[in-house]
């Protein structure tokens, strides 16, 4: 491995926080935000291929701003969890002319299907203009979720209804996965909110999913919705979803805000700080059976509202790196 590192970072600047910094020629790796699920699938990914935190260095940060770091050169290796095509990645390649997505090898998907909910999937060659070969890595799902005890069943059947019924007003890419079709995917082992239930069932869906109990619901305007950093997925989509319940719900608002993702937001769900999440079914699914990032308590206000679009592992480098694989790592 020649790596094109020529300069660590090291401490809190500029809100890049890098860690294990020193002069020597390890890789920096963006692994995600504090708190992420992507930082949950990195240590994934690192245990399916045996490498150890002292072979890399570290940086804490959305994946828009990661990718900056790749663009200059001061970050070898970005780890996303993104629809696609990515727009970040797209956009990277027009300023560097040289992206590479590094695939994942069979064994470790083989680990990673093992010890996680994540499963094979193949980007295909051609999703992006510099892609000429498929490349193989994981996906999950992207799904909403509202929290028990503020969306009561009305406004759980109404959330549901219109990001289906009215999918086409949301100009972001990945609302064309918002399908009646797709609109389970990603709910296995959570409990559904009943108004979501109701509003399937009358569709002809088949929902065998427990259903949330709700709690002592009072009545409010103000609503928030949790996503993700800039630079991602989450918190354009959110805004377009946002955007269409005001237009719809009369009397009712509803904010996006940029947050670390999932892990994130079902925590500020379990606290109460938060009506609505976007999130990775694999953590979410963590949170209400108490595994995982949520091993101190299973967080049991959370419910599931419909499935986004798949989620999909992107590891990005640039030719330059000379970086092929993650197992140049481990060596």
């Amino acid at each position: 491995m020649k790596p094109s590192l020529s300069k660590v970072f090291c401490g809190l600047s500029a809100g890049l926080l890098l860690a294990g910094c020193s002069s020597d020629s390890k890789p920096n790796i963006a692994i995600g935000p504090p708190a992420s699920t992507t930082q949950s699938v990195s240590q994934l990914l690192f245990d399916a291929y045996g490498i150890d935190s002292d072979k890399y260095n570290t940086y804490q940060e959305g994946f828009g701003a990661a990718l900056d770091g790749v663009q200059d050169g001061n970050i070898d290796i970005s780890i996303g969890i993104l629809g696609l095509p990515s727009g970040s990645i797209e956009n990277l390649q027009a300023s560097s002319g040289d992206v590479r997505l590094i695939g994942l090898s069979d064994a470790a998907i083989d680990y990673i299907e093992a010890n996680s909910a994540y499963r094979r999937f193949t980007i295909p060659a051609g999703s992006y203009d510099f892609q000429n070969e498929d490349v193989e890595t994981i996906t999950a799902y992207a799904v909403l979720v509202g929290n028990t005890n503020t969306i009561d069943e009305a406004l759980g059947y109404e959330l549901a209804r219109l990001m289906h019924e009215h999918a086409e007003e949301n100009t972001h890419a990945q609302s064309a996965f918002m399908t009646l079709e797709n609109a389970l995917n990603g709910s296995e082992g959570l409990p559904i909110h009943p108004g979501a239930k109701r509003y399937y069932e009358e569709q002809g869906l088949t929902v065998d999913n427990p259903v949330a109990e709700l709690g002592d619901i009072e009545s409010k305007r103000e609503y928030v919705l949790g996503t993700g950093s800039q630079g991602g997925t989450y918190y354009p989509l959110g805004g377009e979803m946002a955007t269409i319940w005001n237009r719809y719900l009369e009397g009712q608002n509803f904010t996006n805000i940029e947050t670390g993702a999932s892990i994130e937001n079902l925590v500020s769900i379990r606290d109460d700080s938060m009506d609505l999440g976007m999130t990775v079914h694999a953590p979410a699914q963590d949170a209400v059976e108490g595994r995982g990032e949520f091993e101190s308590g299973a967080i049991d206000n959370v419910a599931f509202i419909g499935h986004i679009y798949p989620e999909v592992i992107q590891v990005v480098t640039r030719e330059r790196s000379n970086i092929e694989s993650l197992s140049d790592l481990a060596d």
